[in-house]
């Protein structure tokens, strides 16, 4: 069964910085491409921030400039770095491995989920 972990959820005040992880097998992260979604109370789940496997990664509009999606593969993580966050930003924030190569063609994997709540 594959897992990814996310960690470095919490609460926090506008204008404040979090960093999201998402631990994830070797073979995910070298084969996949990540990425991270949320989901606000009442609302779809949107992505947020995702590789597009072509050295460029994708940011959702609202995100650009604040957001950055960054990976460790030694670590076998990746993270989202999130700084000036927003009210607008509440949600439960998902790790994401899409578009899987090789071995992994086809698959999908998604984490359990990570609160972020920012107060204005």
């Amino acid at each position: 069964q594959v897992q990814l972990v996310e960690s470095g959820g919490g609460s926090v005040q506008a204008g404040r910085s979090l960093r999201l992880a998402c631990a994830a097998p070797e073979s995910v992260i070298r084969m996949c491409n990540m990425g991270w979604y949320r989901q606000a109370p009442g609302k779809q789940r949107e992505r947020v921030a995702e590789e597009l496997g072509t050295g460029y990664t994708y940011y959702e509009d609202d995100v650009k400039g604040r957001f950055t999606l960054s990976r460790a593969n030694a670590n076998n993580a990746v993270y989202l770095q999130m700084l000036d966050l927003r009210p607008g930003d509440t949600a439960v924030y998902y790790c994401s491995a899409n578009d899987c190569k090789r071995t992994l063609r086809g698959r999908s994997y998604w984490g359990q989920g990570a609160q972020v709540t920012v107060s204005s």
